[in-house]
């Protein structure tokens, strides 16, 4: 299994192969991601993007991660875990959490509650400690996946849960893969053999059948839910933000995370701008905030695409209004292609060094580690671990800085190796 798992990172960090190419996926189908801090508009820009695709007589479903869902609201109409049809090629839904996770871990979650419960009983404490942050937003792009795989869209628009959350839910394939080997390292093969005995001499509990078929259907799609989310010409994220300092603060270190991950922002949103002559009056003093807020965003993600959204003279809600505003906004492009691409990492086998792109962060918040065939990369409270290319497999770090946005790792070899 740990072999599958690095072959599967590796593929993603040497982004030699395209998912699109897999026997099954549907080559031009397209994934939007729109993340962002908590009230910056992710859903009305997901919507409004939806609609402005759709009108161009694509088949487009948008749906909402977030469990405080606020899709059905923009478009003004009742949408649940079913995929309700909104106009001609648009369709929503709002995905149900807790069934996504029961539908993909109930024997698991049993046995672990058997587990649990072997000396304390049952009660509620037990049901919050398999409670894992972040899981059931991994299970509900679990959704995203099978939508996918079905083929029955040619565009899936996300709106998902606050920054905080969508980082976590983006990392959860390749965090969560090594904790279930971890926990439940025993095989199904070592139940059959030597499972009673184990069960009668230290009175646990033996995983039945049906609990490694989901461990089995888990894992394997992590790897194929990880290998399309890295998969640049599929799936973008779009990061949303407004013109305020603590906002542009925060999608910052979102565009650092997701860099870090090795995803592919294409786009920024800057919501809620205040046209000129709304800036009479009592408002005038936001005027000079405001213009300070958007030079810093030219200024900080100079090359990629923004786009500008006014503050609107009416709510952001029903299909009319949204479909309106898709078309102001996206005047000189098409929304459902790559906007922007950029190769997070750099082999230079030649003058040995590994280069990795870490836009906003800063030095004093990077910490790097070797160990035993991994590097692990790290930015103030998130980490990153993945295989050593393997043109350095055979070398060590030797040294590494960071310049201008790059974070350059040098290898040499080791000590034992042939030169």
């Amino acid at each position: 299994m740990k072999n599958e798992l690095d072959e599967i990172f590796i593929i993603g960090f040497c982004n030699v192969v395209s998912l699109s190419k897999v026997k099954g996926m549907n080559a031009n189908m397209r994934i939007i991601i729109y993340t962002g801090k908590g009230g910056v508009g992710k859903t009305s820009m997901a919507a409004m993007t939806a609609c402005k695709i759709a009108k161009s007589g694509k088949n487009v479903l948008v749906m909402s991660t977030d469990q405080a869902h606020s899709l059905g609201d923009s478009f003004d109409m009742e949408i649940g875990r079913e995929e309700t049809k909104i106009a001609e090629h648009l369709y929503a839904l709002e995905i149900d959490t807790v069934y996504e996770s029961e539908k993909s871990w109930g024997n698991i979650k049993d046995y672990f509650k058997q587990l649990l419960t072997l000396k304390g009983g049952s009660g509620i404490e037990v049901e919050e400690l398999l409670v894992f942050p972040g899981l059931e937003e991994l299970f509900s792009m679990f959704k995203i996946l099978e939508v996918y795989e079905s083929g029955a869209y040619d565009t899936i628009i996300v709106d998902c849960a606050p920054t905080g959350e969508t980082l976590s839910l983006l990392k959860y394939p390749e965090r969560l893969s090594g904790f279930i080997e971890k926990v439940l390292p025993i095989k199904r093969i070592g139940v059959k053999t030597v499972g009673k005995v184990v069960e009668s001499a230290m009175k646990i509990p033996m995983p039945k059948d049906n609990v490694f078929d989901d461990i089995e259907y888990l894992m394997d799609k992590m790897k194929r839910l990880q290998n399309l989310l890295l998969d640049k010409e599929t799936v973008s994220l779009r990061v949303v933000t407004t013109p305020e300092k603590i906002v542009i603060s925060e999608a910052k270190r979102s565009f650092t995370c997701l860099y870090l991950y090795h995803y592919n922002v294409d786009a920024v949103i800057v919501n809620h701008v205040y046209p000129e002559k709304a800036m009479e009056g009592y408002f005038n003093k936001w005027v000079q905030a405001q213009a300070r807020a958007l030079q810093e965003i030219e200024r900080s993600f100079s090359e990629v695409p923004k786009f500008y959204v006014e503050l609107q003279t009416s709510e952001l809600r029903t299909l009319e209004v949204l479909s309106d505003l898709g078309e102001q906004i996206f005047t000189e492009c098409d929304p459902d292609e790559v906007l922007f691409t950029r190769e997070v990492y750099e082999v230079n086998q030649a003058e040995n060094y590994l280069r990795i792109y870490l836009p906003f962060a800063d030095k004093d918040d990077l910490c790097l580690e070797q160990e035993q065939g991994e590097l692990a990369v790290g930015v103030r409270n998130e980490k990153r671990r993945f295989p050593i290319p393997p043109e350095f497999a055979d070398r060590e770090i030797s040294g590494a800085k960071f310049e201008d946005g790059y974070l350059y790792i040098k290898f040499a070899f080791l000590e034992s190796s042939p030169q």
